[in-house]
């Protein structure tokens, strides 16, 4: 006798009820229990055998019953594998039938242009739709919905999908979702109701969220997103905090569609408020008896309006300075107390210092290549020594400014089980540190050049650089092989060696027919004095000479005529440097200092020249930066000897005064060339802007700049009259081979018969 119970498309739920009425009322495939005497499986394409047999609560030789059939069918049914399950009993043997559901051959978007083919594909699979996955319709209706919300974020409410499901050979299935994607809705009007402190139209211009812009095609702008909503009302929130409605609240948001989807309006409700002022700033709770200290940090001072994000800056500065005395957990409270009547208000700071904790470990994570050491050795906080936080502050902007990293975070993580351990991750992101360059290159200056260059700044993750480098560019012609080895001792002494060389050819009015050749060689170290400053120096040997018969400049041919063709020189280097700033490839602020002095101490050529830089970066907000630089230059000649002609100094062009042409500042040979000067001064200004829709990347940025300078001869008198200016806009990139600017700009001030180059750029320079 054949019994048979099945299992096809029942929720557990509703199969649950079915088999226990069944039971109850003695169902038509109820059996007596007996002993199994085999367990055969039928209907298996691509699922093993094996996976039904593990689902099954019975074995051959046990007692088999309808509990047990149904658990079994609840199972099979359970693994999402099988549509349709049954079980028959053929004289003690039970037959377990199934039909596989198919499989998902090939997923396929049509109509798609919003979104990314890869990215929907990789979306839909964590709801269970994808290549190689069982088909389930009920999964693929979530999968329709999950489509339409992604459409939702992006204001495309008018955007409908359809699924189609395409059967194939050998029980597979293709699923194409075809997508009518519309048009998006636009935000036509935002209203802000129950201001009266300040107009709509100034908290309007807050938002990023706008009812119309010219750049709206880029930014999209007009679109409307909860997440963006929202951002604009925590700025319109900080707005009124900051200037002392210290009760400002949003009431109510209210979005709303035109019947057509293409329209949306916002309405903001807020309660403003009374400003409040300040009238006092008390400590409270435990500051480690250094209250005098802490109170030098509050930026909050009685009289002023109520600013929360004075009071922030304040309770950061609080916790920070609690971290540099071991108490990594410290906290602060601000707790205002208002008076409603007077509108004023106390500020109470109340500070619980927690427990002092040293620093079990650094771990270094997400370094595939540098090696531990490299990271490890820029860190000024030590293991089992006391936790400090500008210790810990100085050892991330270290790392950092190696520029190996594209991210560097540091995280305080508690050891469990301990109260005064902690332990530090320093969390790299590697990004690209070598540079394989063979090709062509075109510049505002240069016009064509070949290029050809092997450099890699982090060689095997030592932290070592190493590189050849040859450019055939009209104007300056170089072959370089340079190491450097930044960590020469364990006490941090560099050690750099270059082998070059190098022919010039100035720029010459009348054309390019004579040149300068400089082979050399030199080393330089630089020791550490402190974590700022650092101390070069170092000697080397170079033989430059000047070759051309035709259009030489009179000053190149009367020094060939007096000391030769060929010159030998011995410069000894000295310099200084100090480094303040928080990144080398993109400052948001910090100071950068350098002097260097190259001094000719035996050779044909006996000189000094002198070069001294200052660069200052200051963050105006989160994403506005203004940077300035001067430098300036100076050279003399030893011995009885003039300052030699090839170490001169040239301005114009990109790195000293913009929009007048590459080394065309300053003295001018009686046959139009420009032979530069032993003086020099640049002073340039940069306000840096970020370009919409890069958030806050700082690897691509917009800038406006002011440039002043200019080159003087021995014979010339350095003069604010003489100095050129010039102004523009300018883009600045960290592209793969280096900080590249592109500028275009005016002369504010000029001389006639200066060449003007409006459009020029540059890649290896920050201005």
């Amino acid at each position: 006798m054949r019994f048979s119970s099945r299992l096809s498309s029942f929720r557990p739920s509703v199969l649950s009820l079915a088999l226990a009425a069944a039971l109850t009322a003695g169902s038509a495939w109820g059996v007596e229990p007996f002993k199994l005497k085999d367990i055969r499986v039928e209907g298996l394409q691509r699922t093993d055998a094996g996976t039904v047999f593990a689902s099954l609560p019975f074995r051959i030789g046990d007692t088999y019953n309808d509990e047990k059939g149904a658990a079994a069918l609840r199972a099979l049914f359970a693994t999402g594998l099988f549509k349709d399950v049954r079980i028959e009993i053929d004289d003690g043997v039970v037959v377990v039938i199934v039909e596989e559901r198919p499989i998902i051959s090939g997923i396929e978007f049509v109509g798609l242009k919003e979104f990314d083919k890869d990215t929907l594909a990789k979306s839909l699979k964590d709801f269970g739709i994808g290549e190689g996955l069982s088909f389930d319709k009920a999964l693929a209706d979530r999968a329709e919905q999950e489509l339409k919300r992604q459409y939702l974020t992006r204001s495309l409410y008018g955007a409908e999908v359809v699924t189609t499901v395409t059967p194939l050979e050998r029980n597979r299935v293709n699923v194409t979702f075809t997508i009518t994607e519309g048009t998006a809705a636009r935000i036509s009007e935002i209203r802000i109701v129950g201001n009266s402190a300040f107009s709509e139209g100034t908290l309007k211009e807050l938002f990023d969220l706008n009812e119309g812009g010219w750049l709206n095609w880029y930014t999209k702008a007009d679109r409307y997103s909860r997440t963006k909503l929202n951002a604009d009302l925590e700025t319109l929130r900080a707005y009124y905090l900051n200037r002392g409605y210290l009760e400002f609240n949003v009431e109510s948001t209210q979005v709303a569609i035109s019947p057509d989807k293409q329209d949306i309006t916002i309405t903001v409700n807020v309660k403003e408020g009374q400003p409040y002022t300040v009238t006092a700033v008390k400590l409270e709770g435990d500051y480690l008896g250094k209250e005098d200290d802490f109170k030098t940090l509050v930026t909050i001072k009685p009289g002023q309006a109520y600013r929360a994000e004075a009071v922030a800056e304040t309770t950061k500065a609080f916790i920070d300075r609690f971290g540099t005395f071991g108490y990594a957990f410290a906290k602060v409270d601000a707790r205002p107390d208002i008076d409603r009547a007077t509108g004023q208000v106390v500020l109470n700071l109340v500070a619980d210092p927690q427990r002092r904790v040293y620093v079990r470990r650094i771990n270094v994570a997400g370094n595939t290549r540098t090696r531990d050491e490299v990271v490890r050795r820029e860190f000024r906080q030590f293991e089992s020594s006391w936790y400090d936080g500008r210790k810990i502050k100085l050892s991330r902007d270290r790392v950092d400014r190696l520029g190996y990293f594209s991210e560097v975070n540091v995280e305080t993580n508690e050891v469990p089980g301990t109260l005064d351990q902690v332990d530090l991750t320093v969390t790299i992101k590697e990004k690209a540190t070598g540079n394989l360059l063979v090709g062509a290159g075109f510049s505002s200056a240069d016009k064509l050049s070949l290029t050809a260059s092997i450099k890699q700044e982090n060689v095997f993750g030592s932290g070592n650089s190493l590189g050849i480098e040859l450019n055939t560019s009209r104007s300056q012609r170089t072959l370089v092989l340079s190491t450097v080895d930044p960590y020469f001792t364990i006490d941090g002494i560099s050690r750099a060696i270059d082998v070059y060389y190098r022919t010039t050819k100035p720029l010459n009015s009348q054309g390019e027919t004579y040149e300068l050749v400089v082979p050399g060689a030199s080393v330089r170290f630089g020791v550490p004095f402190s974590e700022l400053d650092t101390v070069f120096f170092g000697i080397g040997y170079e033989r430059t000479s000047i070759k051309g018969a035709t259009a030489i400049p009179q000053n190149y041919f009367n020094y060939r005529e007096t000391y030769g063709a060929v010159s030998s020189s011995v410069p000894v280097t000295i310099g200084w440097a100090r480094d303040g700033r928080d990144s080398a490839l993109v400052p948001n602020e910090g100071r950068y200092q350098r002097l260097n002095l190259d001094w000719g101490i035996a050779g044909d050529a006996r000189y000094l020249r002198a070069n001294a830089q200052f660069q200052q970066y200051i963050p105006l907000t989160r994403r506005f930066t203004l940077g300035f630089n001067a430098e300036a230059g100076w050279g003399k000649g030893l011995g009885g000897k003039p300052y030699p002609i090839f170490k001169n100094f040239f301005g114009g062009g990109l790195g000293t005064v913009r929009a007048f042409d590459q080394g065309s500042l300053g003295p001018v040979d009686v046959i139009g060339a420009f032979i530069g000067g032993n003086r020099r001064l640049n002073l340039q200004s940069q306000l840096y802007l970020p370009v919409p829709g890069t958030g806050n990347d700082r690897t691509l940025r917009w800038f406006g700049f002011v440039d002043a300078g200019n080159v003087w001869g021995e014979n010339d008198k350095v003069t604010a009259k003489s100095l050129r200016a010039s102004a523009g806009v300018g883009l600045s990139w960290v592209s793969p081979v280096g900080p590249l600017q592109l500028s275009y700009g005016s002369p504010i001030r000029k001389q006639p018969g200066d060449r003007i180059q409006r459009l020029q750029f540059q890649i290896g320079t920050a201005f």
